[in-house]
């Protein structure tokens, strides 16, 4: 149930063609309780479903693709900066509150005890001492290129299998998990004076080298990952371990703004059209809610809001607690007892070390990063590269545009066609990819199809071209060349293409 044969009738008839079971499990309810949205109308949806549908002229760009946030697109700067300006269409009130929110993104934490006390709280134990440490001018990280260089855009997650009681009741094929019984679900790098560090990153890489239909040799680097100078005694026996590099901030506020249906209108988990494609939602708890809810942020779709997501970034990254995850010690675990009973910055006026007000603020910054303007979509070699994504079936799982819902106290989000290029589902990306550590529904071999807006811009930005979740890709073509199981063969005809076609397919994505 592919974009192009379902959400277009679907979008028409006014309702989404789902199972009589919800994808997920009977006691979920696809919606979307984050946001106050006022209902389409029937000729909304007819006006949607054209605007949406797939291409199927390459003559010329579509019509309004050159802004890919639709109002809230900005243009494009020269500069490292360009990921890091607001919504076009932000109010001046807004803008106060984006620029106090970027204060606090970029706020460099402190330990307690500390006379700053809007700012201690840091650690004890944490991998950055701010938000901005990671996301490097809101955009990737990237993994330690040699052995001088740190890995603070990077960490390993960790987990170790949970017995079936430890499932969420009511999520469907929930892979249950548990943390680590004495490091927790976040390995940290770095700890405050006076305590130890949990682990050192250890990366070596075996290079493979795969020859192209033209000739051409491309040699993509296999990583393996090991956690060493461990502080805190041994992992658990059977620990899983999952690499992550910080993932850009651009239009996530617009991602959260997709109706969670015609997320699901995309879904076919058991292929049912027999195109090979078989996405799937990942159903997650929500901590705001009380309630499972569609994952959409996160590398597997973990987190299923902004808030959400910035609150386990704040406990897990940095330490510092909030009302959704009040624990002043972060991710430190009853095997760290000195941790546990640390000093830590809660207990004030702010009750935790960043209170709702500051959470708010740092929400709507990162809702609010927007997306540049397309470069160059009427180029005649980025039209032959679109016409190349397309006949590959690239689009199936990356998924040129949506439109968001009308929301009654978002205007920057509301109602806006945008061309993000993901389903926001999950995908097996075949064993090259795996990770083996499952995530919520997200087995080991499964990732959520990542947004392409903004990657040709990756190098100005963060000035590297690292890819995948590890960034182990060093180019757009070797990221192509590392996708498996679903995608296999759209990488086997990226391998088999003439010299022409691949170039312009790069250059396509390159422009998006």
């Amino acid at each position: 149930m592919k974009p192009g044969n379902l959400l277009v009738p679907a979008l028409v008839a006014g309702s989404i063609a789902l199972a009589e079971t919800p994808p997920g499990g009977s006691n979920w309810s696809p919606g979307d309780p984050h946001l106050n949205v006022v209902p389409r109308t029937r000729d909304e949806k007819a006006r949607i479903a054209a605007v949406t549908a797939m291409a199927t002229d390459f003559a010329a760009p579509q019509l309004y693709e050159n802004r890919p946030a639709g109002a809230a697109t900005v243009r494009v700067t020269g500069t490292s900066d360009a990921f890091s300006q607001p919504s076009a269409n932000i109010s001046f009130e807004s803008e106060l509150d984006f620029k106090v929110g970027n204060g606090l993104f970029r706020k460099l934490w402190v330990s307690s005890p500390s006379s700053t006390l809007a700012s201690d709280g840091l650690g004890p134990l944490y991998n950055a001492r701010s938000c901005q440490r990671c996301h490097i001018k809101d955009g990737r990280g990237h993994p330690p290129e040699n052995a001088e260089d740190n890995a603070v855009s990077m960490f390993l997650r960790v987990s170790v299998p949970g017995p079936q009681e430890a499932a969420i009741a009511g999520i469907e094929d929930y892979i249950a998990s548990l943390p680590d019984p004495t490091y927790g679900t976040q390995l940290q790098d770095f700890a405050v004076q006076g305590r130890a560090a949990e682990y050192e990153i250890g990366i070596t890489y075996t290079e493979e080298i795969i020859r192209l239909a033209d000739g051409t040799e491309v040699s993509l680097r296999h990583p393996t990952y090991t956690a060493l100078n461990l502080g805190y005694g041994p992992l658990h026996p059977e620990a899983m371990l999952s690499p992550r590099v910080a993932p850009q901030m651009i239009g996530l506020g617009l991602l959260e703004a997709v109706p969670a249906t015609d997320i699901l209108a995309g879904a076919d988990p058991d292929d049912l059209d027999g195109d090979g494609i078989s996405g799937r939602p990942n159903i997650v708890w929500s901590h705001e809610f009380g309630q499972p809810m569609l994952g959409r942020f996160g590398l597997k779709a973990g987190s299923p809001t902004i808030r959400q997501q910035s609150a386990e970034a704040f406990r897990g990254d940095i330490g510092i607690s909030s009302p959704l995850f009040p624990s002043g010690a972060g991710e430190c675990t009853e095997a760290q007892s000195a941790c546990l009973t640390a000093r830590h910055g809660d207990g004030d006026d702010r009750i935790t070390e960043i209170d709702d007000a500051g959470l708010d603020l740092v929400t709507f910054y990162s809702r609010n990063l927007a997306v540049p303007a397309r470069r160059a979509p009427d180029d005649p070699q980025v039209m032959l590269g679109k016409k190349v994504f397309y006949e590959t079936g690239c689009m199936a799982c990356h998924t040129p545009s949506f439109v968001t819902h009308r929301l009654k106290d978002r205007p920057e989000q509301s109602f806006q066609l945008i061309w993000p290029y993901t389903d926001m589902l999950l995908h097996d990306m075949g064993p090259g990819l795996a990770d083996n550590r499952p995530e919520a529904r997200a087995t080991g071999q499964e990732w959520r199809t990542p947004p392409l807006w903004g990657i040709g811009l990756t190098a100005q930005v963060s000035g590297h071209t690292y890819f995948l979740h590890d960034g182990r890709a060093r180019s757009l073509l070797e990221a192509v060349l590392w996708h498996g199981g679903e995608a296999e063969s759209q990488r086997d005809a990226v391998v088999n293409m003439t010299t022409t076609d691949r170039d312009a397919l790069i250059r396509f994505l390159e422009s998006l």
